[in-house]
């Protein structure tokens, strides 16, 4: 995995005036040619067999390392230096270039696209995604787990006995459900099919329960397939929100089938798992709000509306837990990765010390790189992120983004059972706590 390095302090551009010029005029014509189109389309496209919802010739903006931009070929018309990101205009091969780049650097995925507009260099949004990010760098180097840490949290009967109650089976079921889809591609010409049936399996979950408990579809502008959201309203304090999230469609890189059965159905099925087991609890004093993201695999398009929305509305989003694949245990069973870039040092802290308290799971640090997974839309809005993976980046599922992503013999539902725990405790703690990340 590329991990960019650098000495230098300031916001570096790195704009040739003449290419300036040129993706202005080429944004015009781009954005009166597309004027009429559907808002719902979206941007990402690669080489499939089956039939596809989108536009394959819409511009493809991104934020992604420098490094993998420029082993992908792309020409960065923008950069920060001191962050090591860049933004340029993919191709549709450079986009399958950088894919396949990320994979074989230990990342799933790798870059956050921006909307279609965003075509010249200068575009302002560009330049706050780099400042937002900036900002929540520095907030996470203000926070010293030596000194603001969590020694006041004690065990809670309530929560180890509802650990008791995560069920493999369950998890297995839903990932199988899920992996029965030929895809779940946010550009195929049915992109809601799995979307729609999995919803109707949480509208089954939830009947019945006596919590304030909703559940709804998120449509996107820039693509046709739907978030998921389930919410459980706050006793206390509904305004503060917990975000558990992960994302439910697949990809296949080359093409065929995607049954995507750690990616990310395992996630997926997590999630699921601790809904079932929080909706028998008693009503949280903070409102939790269950996510399943579209269009993660074209470059965090779900998220970053969703995200970006909240941070408009001045939501108070308390923390963000993203969950994106969990079978696979590459490091040893019961050993995960904790990602340590686009995540909070707070949230991290949080981690390891529920983790003493009631998982007792192995925890080693490691990098993913900028939008390799849904926590970082979050990030950039200001929100604390939490990204527990399988196992360290390079060790992790290398059968993922193929028709190869099934359930077989290499892939541990009580190794995935620890991503559910974390779900269920930071759900049942924090959801009932004045715990908030250090200003």
């Amino acid at each position: 995995m590329h991990i960019y390095q650098s000495n230098c302090r300031t916001n570096t551009h790195i704009n040739i005036q003449t290419k300036t010029a040129l993706y202005r005029f080429k944004s015009v014509l781009l954005i009166a040619a597309l004027s009429a189109a559907s808002t719902a389309v979206g941007l990402s496209a690669s080489a499939h067999t089956h039939k596809s919802s989108v536009n394959n010739n819409l511009p493809k903006p991104v934020i992604a390392d420098i490094g993998i931009l420029e082993k992908s070929g792309v020409e960065i018309l923008t950069a920060d230096q001191e962050l090591g990101l860049g933004y340029g205009i993919l191709t549709n091969e450079q986009e399958i270039r950088l894919n396949e780049l990320a994979h074989a650097e230990g990342k799933c995925g790798g870059f956050e696209m921006l909307p279609f507009g965003v075509v010249d260099a200068n575009h302002p949004l560009i330049s706050d995604v780099f400042g937002q990010i900036r900002e929540q760098n520095a907030k996470n180097r203000r926070f010293h787990p030596t000194t603001e840490s969590f020694n006041g949290l004690e065990g809670k009967p309530e929560i180890a006995q509802a650990l008791e109650e995560v069920n493999t089976a369950n998890m297995r079921a839903t990932v199988e459900f899920l992996a029965s889809f030929p895809n779940r591609d946010y550009r195929d010409e049915q992109p809601n099919r799995a979307i729609d049936a999995f919803k109707a399996r949480i509208e089954e979950m939830i009947k019945g329960s006596t919590l304030p408990v909703t559940v709804e579809s998120v449509a996107h502008q820039r693509i046709k397939q739907n978030s998921l959201k389930v919410r459980i309203k706050g006793s206390q304090r509904p305004n503060e929100i917990i975000v558990l999230g992960g994302h439910l469609d697949s990809i296949n890189s080359g093409g065929g089938d995607a049954p995507g059965a750690d990616d990310n159905a395992s996630g997926s099925a997590n999630l699921l798992e601790a809904l079932r087991i929080l909706l028998s609890k008693n009503q949280p004093e903070r409102t939790l709000e269950f996510f399943w993201y579209a269009g993660e695999e074209g470059g965090l398009i779900g998220s970053a509306e969703i995200a970006e929305s909240y941070k408009t509305q001045g939501a108070q989003v308390v923390a963000v837990l993203q969950l994106d694949m969990t079978l696979f245990p590459g490091t040893g069973a019961m050993t995960l990765g904790s990602m340590t870039d686009y995540t909070s040092s707070w949230l991290r802290s949080y981690l390891e010390t529920i983790n003493g308290l009631y998982i007792k799971a192995g925890i080693v640090t490691d990098r993913c790189g900028y939008g390799c997974s849904d926590h970082a839309s979050w990030y950039r809005q200001g929100y604390p992120t939490l990204m527990p993976f399988e196992s360290t980046m390079r060790a992790r599922n290398r059968a993922i983004h193929s028709a190869s992503d099934v359930l077989d013999e290499r892939l541990n539902f009580e190794h995935s059972a620890v991503f559910t725990k974390i779900a269920v405790v930071m759900a049942m703690d924090l959801g009932n706590s004045t715990l908030k990340e250090p200003k």
